[in-house]
């Protein structure tokens, strides 16, 4: 999910279902630290799968939305020399292997209009043209791994056994589980989400910053609601907006989104409506959108805003780390557990049906996804957390791997422990819709433009617009 540039931050916002603006500048810092984390090519090893000379094809087509999957396997790929140094999209070879990008931005759902018209004819195709490998994220990648729309090969039409991958987390293997239980798609990333909280005015309200201390004042959303109380007091925001926490919630809901073309709502997410409604009308938080002027002046030294919830990509590349009057800038933020734990954000790459470079895509999945060492530095030279829970454990258990934003607390171990209690097995088809349109019609009713009724009437009405086999 990182790149964080505009391009990522309009992918981000269809998953929110949020208007959004970029990150801030931190392009330049992720480039700079590819780069610095780069093995030079003449030490890079040969790559092991087989390239075209034994039987393979010799082209890699591969699809993405921005530059990410792009720079992690031109960083990290054994053998993988860039055809340009200077701009990994020029693509590059494997071996005697062509690797091409092709990236389609994620605005307006062009991104997947441009995999609905390649994948489904992908045999069709000649060699050369064929779709190799793609990237999905968790808010749609049931529409891609579905064994109903056989798009993406499975774990085990690649060669991949359960033992290959058993180190990863689970929750990122049931976002692209089919409804039988093939996995069809691998993540190098795991993005579990902590409470990111101000040190400085947790010591002034609460009496202390330590995260045990404050991870007390959050333990659950009535103990949570309480401390918000506090900090208003004080005229500081718990959160900036209601969106903050909303995929807190939904990520611990119980049912998904659509049973048998039945649209439901989860009683935990209701939960986020009520609780929601009840800080914007006590003034402790706002309606703001996500990545909107004011939730990011939050971030900043003269922000009234105590905490943000979000994973390690946030942290390390939203929160402003490059401008001297942020908070993350002078390392003020820290970070406990929060209420409960969940995921933002994530990539999947998906073996496409019909490629005719099926080992080297399995031999990509596999290293990238699984190899110790590349995942290492991927977690320390691109900040990225990754999908291991032995390579976060044994960073967890270095003194000296503290995040620079959070005053080098490490948070290795506590991301690994929040990452196993996370459950996605209730993704669906029809989440991104629904999330999309939920939010909006519930800013309605937080601002009072609409009852609560008449919001969730709203709500029933454009999701059924949008996906009109549906019912509620």
């Amino acid at each position: 999910m990182r790149k964080f540039n505009r391009v990522l931050a309009a992918s981000l916002s269809l998953a929110m279902g949020l208007s959004l603006v970029a990150c801030g500048s931190s392009t330049k810092t992720t480039e700079n630290e590819a780069k610095e984390g780069s093995t030079a090519e003449a030490s890079k090893t040969e790559p092991t799968a087989t390239t075209a000379e034994g039987g393979e094809g010799k082209v890699l087509n591969i699809q993405c939305w921005n530059e990410e999957f792009a720079n992690r396997l031109a960083d990290h790929y054994p053998g993988f020399v860039k055809n340009n140094p200077d701009d990994v999209t020029q693509g590059g070879k494997i071996g005697d292997v062509t690797v091409n990008f092709s990236i389609t931005p994620s605005q307006d759902n062009a991104y997947q209009s441009n995999l609905d018209d390649l994948l489904p004819v992908n045999l069709e195709k000649s060699a050369d043209e064929r779709v190799d490998l793609f990237l999905v994220e968790a808010d749609y990648a049931k529409k891609y791994t579905n064994a109903a729309t056989p798009v993406a090969m499975s774990m085990d039409e690649l060669g991949i056994t359960s033992a290959d991958i058993s180190d990863q987390f689970k929750y990122t293997q049931d976002i692209v589980s089919d409804a039988s239980g093939a996995i069809r798609g691998l993540s190098w990333q795991a993005c579990p989400c902590l409470f990111i909280y101000r040190a400085d005015y947790a010591e002034q309200v609460l009496g202390s910053s330590d995260p045990a201390e404050v991870q007390k004042a959050v333990a659950d959303w009535d103990t949570y609601k309480k401390t918000a109380d506090k900090f208003n007091a004080a005229g500081i925001h718990m959160q900036e907006t209601v969106n903050d926490s909303y995929r807190v919630y939904a990520d611990n809901a119980t049912t998904p989104w659509v049973t048998d073309d039945k649209i439901s709502i989860d009683a935990n997410i209701m939960k986020w409506v009520d609780d929601s409604k009840a800080m914007v009308d006590a003034g402790e938080t706002t309606t703001q959108a996500l990545w909107s002027d004011a939730w990011n002046a939050g971030m900043m030294t003269s922000g009234k805003t105590f905490g943000f919830f979000g994973p390690l990509w946030l942290i390390s590349f939203c929160m402003h780390a490059d401008d001297s009057t942020s908070v993350a800038a002078n390392g003020g933020w820290k970070a406990c557990a929060g209420p409960q734990q969940f995921s933002w954000g994530g990539s999947w790459i998906c073996a496409a049906e019909g490629t005719d470079n099926a080992e080297l895509v399995k031999d990509i999945m596999l290293k990238l996804t699984t190899d110790e060492q590349i995942l290492t530095d991927i977690a320390t030279k691109d900040q990225d957390c990754v999908n291991s829970h032995k390579v976060l454990n044994t960073l967890g258990a270095d003194e000296s791997k503290g995040v620079p934003a959070l005053g080098n607390q490490n948070v290795y171990a506590d991301l690994a422990a929040s990452a196993d209690n996370i459950d996605r097995s209730k993704v669906g088809d029809y989440d991104q819709g629904c999330i999309e349109e939920f939010q909006n019609a519930m800013t309605q009713y937080f601002d009072g433009n609409k009852t609560k009724d008449e919001a969730l009437e709203e709500f029933y009405k454009k999701v059924q617009d949008k996906y009109p086999n549906l019912s509620h």
